[in-house]
Order: C-alpha cells, then sequence, then structure tokens
C-alpha cells in the first residue's frame, strides 16, 4: 500500500464498462514524511469515500482492480482502498 493525498478529480463524459459510477480522483504519492514523492496519479475510488485534501492509502496494479466493488477486472491502475486517520511516527527514525 501506498501512502497519497487527494489533490483533485477526474471527470470523464465516458467510461468503460464495470467503472460506471467509480469517482476518479488524482492523487499526490506521498513518502513517509508526508511530502510529495513523486508525480500525481489517478485513481478510482471504488468505495466512495475519498474527498479533496484527505490523506489516503491506495494500492496499483493488479490489486487496484481488485479493489473494485465489480466482479470483474477492469481497467485501473490505481484504486483507493481506505482514508488515514492519524499517523504515528517513531521519533527515532
Amino acid at each position: 500500500m501506498k501512502l497519497g493525498k487527494v489533490i483533485g478529480t477526474v471527470v470523464a463524459s465516458t467510461h468503460v464498462d464495470g467503472l460506471e459510477g467509480v469517482k476518479l480522483l488524482i492523487v499526490q504519492p506521498l513518502d513517509k514524511k508526508r511530502r510529495p514523492k513523486g508525480r500525481p496519479v489517478v485513481a478510482g475510488d471504488g468505495l466512495q469515500i475519498a474527498g479533496y485534501g484527505e490523506i489516503v492509502y491506495y494500492v496499483s496494479s493488479r490489486e487496484a482492480a481488485l479493489a473494485m466493488p465489480q466482479n470483474t477486472f477492469v481497467p485501473v491502475d490505481d484504486a483507493i482502498v481506505g482514508i488515514v486517520d492519524e499517523v504515528h511516527e517513531d521519533p527515532g527514525r
């Protein structure tokens, strides 16, 4: 799983079968210190729980397709699977 922050929304007029009703959100990957890391990605929010500014955790590749609510394999590269409530760091690290 990876940590990221929702920074935007993608609006698509046409969806592939199986992705109807799935929100597409722009997620900025974050490092362990919650600093931006790399380029933003578009992630499907199959749980319909994430919103702008929230810290989320997401999965990539095949796991992303499996995280979608449909019972079929859908073409997504990243999928949000949860919202981060708190982050606790080891002060010694």
